[in-house]
């Protein structure tokens, strides 16, 4: 286990999907006392270290965090995701720009030292070449979300060149884990299918069959981001955000995996509001800047993944 000796590390929006396991991942590498958890709600699982209530709105009560504990690092998840925004878009855009204004200054002034804000393949759209998209290349997002996050990279970027802050962000392809309930995606079919095959060996589609899409296994999405934050600054050269790719599949795919282990189990399909988001987005990720930048390389395939995540979901509460 390292230490981080430079200050706490502050994680926002600590009880999302990737809130949840950020915390664990990043209290594992560094100490339960070295990484401060804070959300707008209780979190529902026990905290093994410091965890405060704050509104990633609120700037002085964001400080007051900050001073507690010394925190020098932050990542700053809170979000709404892709399907949630597209039902409150002027909030959406609120929450997604506001908070990242607010971290970007308090690094532009020098009370954080790093920054980890994450992007997304929402960034993406109808343009975007759809397969082996580049790490350079068309961005004409559709959903708020996407928008958000596209100009979030750019501010991202600006405030490093113009003010040298350190900030580090990842384009997110769909992330599936069993430790939390989804966030409101357009990929969270993917974590959908595992309680509903175990629970009831039927799953019905929010997307039709042959919608591929790139993916990743938790446990690699949480590798990436520590490692991206602890990689030497000089080895960071994509400022906006970096491609990552773990795997791509439909689900179809995904439905005769689970049956290997559920031979019972079938899927019918029921496309809805969805889908269209879906359809802007690419099927497969260019992430070779980040292997030749700071060593990216996942551990899941598709198989490794599907095994793990039953094996875990049917010992868990969770189902």
């Amino acid at each position: 286990m390292g230490t981080k000796n430079d200050g706490r590390v502050l994680v926002i929006g600590s009880s999302g999907q990737i809130g949840t396991e950020l915390v664990e991942g990043l209290r594992e590498r560094f100490g339960d006392d070295a990484v401060v958890a804070s959300d707008i709600k209780e979190p529902q699982v026990e905290q093994a270290g410091p965890f405060a209530m704050v509104d990633a709105l609120d700037r002085r009560g964001i400080e007051r965090i900050i001073e507690k504990y010394e925190v020098k690092e932050v990542y700053l998840l809170a979000a709404l995701l892709s399907a949630t925004a597209e039902k409150d878009p002027a909030y959406a855009w609120k929450l997604n720009m506001e908070s990242l204004f607010i971290i970007l200054e308090l690094a532009r002034e020098g009370v954080l030292k790093k920054v980890y804000w994450p992007s997304s393949i929402a960034v993406f759209g109808p343009s975007t070449p759809k397969d082996g998209t580049p790490q350079h290349t068309v961005a004409e997002p559709t959903t708020v979300y996407g928008i958000s996050k596209l100009a979030g990279e750019g501010w991202c970027q600006y405030y490093h060149q113009r003010y040298g802050v350190d900030v580090r962000s990842i384009r997110y392809p769909g992330l599936i884990g069993w430790k939390s309930a989804p966030g409101g995606g357009t990929t969270d079919y993917a974590v959908h299918i595992f309680h509903e095959a175990l629970k009831s060996g039927r799953y019905t589609s929010f997307l039709k069959a042959g919608t591929v899409l790139p993916m990743m296994y938790m446990p690699d999405a949480i590798r990436a981001t520590i490692d991206l934050m602890e990689a030497p600054s000089e080895r960071v050269r994509e400022r906006r955000s970096y491609n990552l790719a773990g795997f791509s599949f439909d689900p179809e795919q995904i439905a005769a995996e689970i049956q290997r282990h559920i031979p019972g189990f079938t899927i019918t399909y029921s496309p809805d509001h969805r889908q269209a988001i879906a359809d802007s987005w690419p099927s497969s990720i260019d992430d070779s800047a980040a292997l030749a930048d700071w060593g990216w390389s996942p551990q899941f395939d598709l198989a490794a993944m599907v095994d793990d995540m039953i094996t875990h979901l049917k010992g868990s509460a969770n189902v």
